[in-house]
């Protein structure tokens, strides 16, 4: 979730006039770091995954399954034995055994972790269940939580949602209020309906209480922000409390940091279809598979003016998207491949700071990419944490940095810490299974490290096509049904038995449409990513039962691609309409969640088996 400090957050009319100051002094920290870091070698291909999970609770009586916020209560219990190891180890100045660091989200229902799912459900409750899943079938319908609760919250002011259940960390709700107070309204995230047989095809959503009087937001659904043909969700905690699989990957230097930046981008849509998860929002079947779009709203704090709405007074710049979203600028590398063609979104950036960095010796590319993420404000600012020395901390550079949530995330060596340049590969679903999340974990690493192996691997495309393939991949069955701009790549041996690879020319600089299955499996047009990241392995000498368990995994990632092993989304949207209490009309009720909660479950522990989706492990 980003940076978690303690202390006294501000509110939004006490911490937009402390904004410039941040910025300026985050700057200062980046400056700080990049002389004491940009000449750092050598550093371990080290990796991280981070895995988030819901509390459900179970009422088998009644056949309800409701959203636990008993999570934050077991995320304590959790962080005992974890600081306790932390504070010894300051003590006596050895590395502290941690088998993980657990960590609080947005929703007070939510765990993050590692894949230790064992040890979680140690201290979970007889009728309470474990899942990851990418969005919560029935989050802001009905009788979803436990303990209930009425949405009249002040900091969500939602509709729907409570703000009991957003995590009591000071951050979060401070979080909620201060995006919504710096918007000027409330979040309209709008999904489109899987129209079904019985779905009006004018849909307007019954469920939608348009006469509720509370707070003057509650008008903003009738009054346009709640659109036809569509779900309709109005608060932070639709978005932040979805689930995903994040995976941060160190570099040997900042250089090859930068390579990685940029060539993960490109492949981040078409993973982030075969990891499709998310296919029900609110309590009804959506026209989408994932979780990004809503994310993207739920925290889109943009003023009219930034959105474009307005002409520009009161705020700086027009901004084209929302601050989460995939990158709007390519950093380069030393590799040669990027052209500044391939930027070519118009790049609304702050061009004080970019000449300041520049004059500090900052190239042309990340100034741009600085400058580019500081026009955001910070959304939290801590009144203790205001004073800082900025040679020694990096609070007020993260405050922003950690608020730009991109498909990855460029991230610079903490202060006086081991950890080297990482980047943060950010697009993929949460996956059901364990096995499942180690596949996309192991995959995403090898080709991060086939990718530095083989440095003439060229998957450059123009971000405005990154921005169309992100589209792209929300649709449903998009991992079947779309195409996808990829650029096209052969791989040659060489005398040496050492393998080449080159891109072809062709239309739009070799850049052509592809489907995900010719992008992960390979065609006549491109090489393929598994075949990059096989052949990366047949350099590597290692056990042979290691190999094998990673073919297994290659296997499932080559299924997904292909369409012989299904997709979550595909798999709940099947059971949904196959349900016998389910009639065709897009309402995914109460008791057909329970049974999909229960299912899933039983797939997650091992109980039944489905192959169809994880494929023959």
């Amino acid at each position: 979730m980003g940076l978690l400090s303690l202390g006294t957050p501000l509110p939004w009319d006490q911490a937009k006039g402390l904004a410039s100051e941040v910025r300026k002094h985050g700057i200062e920290q980046f400056l700080h770091i990049w002389r004491n870091m940009k000449d750092r070698q050598k550093d371990s291909l080290l990796w991280g995954d981070e895995i988030e999970y819901m509390l459900v609770s179970l009422d088998r009586a009644n056949r309800r399954a409701r959203l636990s916020q008993r999570g934050h209560e077991l995320l304590s219990i959790l962080q005992i034995d974890e600081n306790e190891k932390l504070e010894r180890a300051k003590q006596t100045g050895e590395k502290p055994e941690l088998e993980a660091l657990w960590r609080p989200e947005f929703g007070r229902y939510m765990i993050e972790e590692g894949q230790l799912r064992e040890i979680v459900t140690s201290l979970m409750n007889n009728d309470e269940v474990l899942l990851s899943v990418g969005s919560y079938p029935t989050l802001g319908s009905g009788d979803f939580l436990i303990p209930p609760h009425k949405a009249n919250g002040q900091f969500s002011r939602s509709l729907f949602l409570p703000d009991e259940v957003i995590n009591p960390h000071p951050r979060f709700r401070t979080l909620a209020g201060n995006i919504r107070e710096r918007r000027g309204s409330k979040v309209a995230i709008n999904m489109p309906i899987f129209h079904d047989i019985n779905t009006p095809r004018h849909f307007i959503d019954p469920t939608i209480p348009l006469d509720r009087n509370l707070f003057p937001g509650d008008k903003e659904a009738s009054e346009g922000a709640a659109l036809p043909d569509h779900i309709y969700m109005d608060a932070m905690g639709f978005g932040m409390g979805c689930c995903c699989l994040q995976i941060t990957l160190q570099a040997p230097d900042v250089d090859k940091a930068r390579r990685l930046y940029d060539q993960l981008a490109t492949v981040g849509a078409v993973l982030m279809s075969l990891s499709a998860a998310s296919p029900i929002f609110r309590g009804y079947l959506a026209d989408v598979d994932c979780r990004w779009n809503v994310i993207a709203g739920a925290v889109d704090d943009r003023t009219p003016e930034e959105r474009g709405e307005k002409p520009l007074s009161k705020s700086r710049f027009v901004i084209p998207k929302s601050r989460y979203g995939t990158i709007d600028t390519f950093l380069g590398s030393s590799d040669g491949h990027f052209k500044p063609e391939y930027n070519d979104l118009k790049l609304a950036y702050d061009h004080a700071i970019y000449e300041h960095l520049v004059q500090n010796d900052i190239d042309d590319l990340m100034a741009k990419h600085i400058s580019h993420l500081f026009i955001r404000d910070p959304l939290v600012i801590f009144e203790e944490l205001l004073d800082q020395d900025d040679s020694v901390t990096t609070d007020h550079f993260e405050n922003i940095q950690s608020t730009n949530w991109q498909n990855v995330r460029f991230k610079p060596p903490p202060p006086n810490s081991p950890i080297g340049w990482r980047v943060e590969f950010r697009p993929l679903e949460v996956q059901l299974t364990d096995y499942e999340n180690a596949a996309f974990a192991v995959f995403t690493i090898l080709l991060s490290r086939a990718l530095l192996a083989f440095s003439d691997i060229d998957l450059y495309i123009p971000v405005t096509k990154m921005d169309i393939n992100m589209e792209r991949a929300h649709s449903r069955d998009a991992v079947l049904k779309e195409k996808f701009f990829f650029r096209r790549s052969y791989a040659a041996a060489e005398d040496d038995d050492k393998v080449s690879f080159s891109s072809r020319d062709g239309e739009g600089d070799g850049v052509v449409e592809m489907t995900a299955n010719d992008i992960v499996n390979g065609s006549s047009d491109f090489v393929g990513l598994v075949p990059i990241v096989e052949m990366y392995l047949d350099t590597v000498d290692m056990d042979t039962c290691v190999r094998e368990k990673i073919d297994r995994y290659i296997m499932f990632i080559r299924g997904r691609a292909n369409g012989s092993i299904m997709t979550l989304a595909a798999w709940m949207r099947d059971y949904v309409r196959s349900h016998p209490a389910y009639n065709f009309d897009s309402v995914v009720l109460p008791e057909i969640n329970y049974d999909l909660v229960i299912s899933l479950d039983d797939i997650a522990c091992g109980r039944r088996s489905a192959p169809e989706l994880t494929g023959k492990q």
